[in-house]
């Protein structure tokens, strides 16, 4: 499995122990994001790595900044992108499950390290149930696809 994964500045630390995370678990690490503390803006990396999964140049993408809001923001205005933030694997689990993410961010100055690696592996682990949620995610689709004006007009 190729993963995108991406950061700013507060999370240099928690991205390299993820990437190596992954590589032990046989992933293949595509980094989109800084190696440095010097200030880097959250949304390139977000919208990088989005992109990276869009266009499916990598299979995930696993986003990391301060608290993984900022980044996972930016993933989401990629169309085809449904990025989330977990701060537990149980999240993380069920957006896979349910809701078939494609992007998983979480913050370095929420999360430690082994937590995070926990939240990573329930959410690798996981798997796409189908079913009543394939209907759900075909709906955010076409909110993506639309903005939202084919389902707004028939609600």
């Amino acid at each position: 499995m190729k993963i995108g994964i991406g950061n700013d500045h507060a999370a240099v630390e928690l991205k390299n122990i993820i990437s190596e995370h992954l590589k032990e678990r046989g992933c293949e690490v595509v980094n989109y994001g800084t190696d440095t503390s010097e200030s880097f803006d959250y949304p390139i990396a977000g919208y990088k790595v989005g992109k990276a999964v869009a266009n499916g140049d990598v299979d995930l993408g696993i986003l990391i900044c301060g608290t993984g809001v900022g980044i996972s923001l930016a993933a989401n205005k990629v169309e085809g992108v449904r990025a989330v933030v977990c701060s537990e694997p149980f999240s993380a689990k069920l957006s896979r499950m349910h809701n078939n993410t494609n992007v998983l961010a979480f913050g370095a100055r929420v999360v430690g390290s082994e937590l995070a690696k926990m939240i990573v592996d329930e959410w690798l682990d996981a798997e796409f149930e189908g079913g009543r949620h394939e209907r759900r995610v075909n709906l955010l689709n076409e909110i993506d696809q639309t903005r939202g004006l084919k389902i707004v007009d028939e609600a």
